[in-house]
């Protein structure tokens, strides 16, 4: 059995875990940067980077620690090498190379999406084919997973991510970054009947399209300045997770899949859960990583890195570079 180091930098959170071959996490360490960028109301790239490069070695022995390993008990490196934000992915990238160069040992690049799209594999046992809908702040696809590498994107979204339009409604409202967390809460407060609607796409009506939400939002805030926060959150809220969910439950009967995996940061949304599990009765069983497994993190880099690692997929002299590329 084998032991991976994982690191990942792709936006405002630096992790670092030990996972081994077994698809065991025996340390996940996170280190969030939230409160620094609350202040700007979104992640500043320059700040994001310059704290990646403060952190990412002290949270990285302290996932060695964690784990109680060393340095030589590691038999591979994993990075996430795309996509993300290019500095702060260059932090994690160099970090890792000279990692990998000075302990001898090989260097696996890892897809940040894939990443998330394994991620549930780190508590439930999954059979290929399933549908994995990745859903965050800069991502919102629905994949058909036919094994580890195979991987068919059946939807995506065609201008801003469902994370992001959380954030910027949180923000109509005068609330902080980010804005998951919040509209969440103050939608438990709430009542759902504002009516708020999504669009179907000419190209491929499977895509997303969050913008029209936002922008109906909006006028709605600027028509009703009484309005109940809470109602707001709670319909923008329902709208949005049932927009996802039922998009997703109609490609898995499109393509003959009973089990859809949800995974990133949006996934932890509790009206997107609670929706989901109502397709039980629909034959089609849902899958969602705990609260941690979530967000970004190194632990689901790991995981994602150990298909490769069995098969010496490793980069050759320590050639990757970091990209924004998001082509999986």
């Amino acid at each position: 059995m084998a032991l991976i180091l994982a690191i990942e930098t792709s936006c405002d959170d630096t992790s670092a875990a030990v996972v081994n071959t077994d698809y065991q996490v025996l340390s996940n360490v996170v280190s969030s940067q939230e409160k620094t960028h609350s202040q700007y109301g979104g992640i500043v790239p320059e700040l994001a980077s310059r704290m990646h490069y403060e952190a990412i070695d002290t949270i990285t022995h302290r996932a060695l620690e964690q784990a109680q390993v060393k340095l030589d008990d590691i038999d591979a490196v994993a990075v996430t090498s795309c996509p993300g934000l290019v500095g702060s992915l260059l932090v994690g990238v160099n970090f890792a190379k000279g990692l990998a160069w000075s302990a001898g040992k090989p260097l696996i690049a890892v897809h940040h999406i894939e990443g998330h799209l394994l991620a549930p594999l780190i508590e439930h046992r999954l059979n290929f084919p399933f549908l994995s809908c990745v859903i965050s702040g800069g991502h919102t696809s629905i994949y058909r997973a036919n094994g580890f590498g195979d991987y068919q994107q059946l939807s995506r979204t065609i201008d801003d991510a469902a994370g992001e339009a959380f954030d910027k409604v949180s923000k109509m409202m005068g609330f902080s970054y980010p804005g998951g967390p919040v509209i969440d809460k103050l939608a438990q407060q709430g009542e759902v009947g504002i009516k708020f609607t999504t669009p179907r796409i000419k190209n491929n009506p499977m895509d997303f399209s969050f913008s029209g939400i936002k922008t109906a939002v909006l006028t709605y805030l600027r028509n009703h300045p009484d309005v109940n926060f809470a109602d707001v959150a709670a319909s923008f809220q329902e709208t949005v997770a049932k927009y996802i969910v039922y998009r997703a439950a109609e490609l898995c009967r499109q393509n003959g899949v009973s089990l859809l995996a949800f995974s990133g940061g949006v996934s932890a949304n509790s009206a997107l859960r609670r929706i989901a599990s109502q397709l039980q009765t629909q034959g089609i069983t849902t899958c969602f990583s705990s609260l941690p497994y979530c967000t970004d993190n190194a632990a689901m880099i790991g995981i994602a890195a150990i298909y490769r690692y069995k098969k010496a997929d490793f980069a050759q002299h320590l050639n990757i570079n970091a990209s924004a590329s998001t082509a999986l």
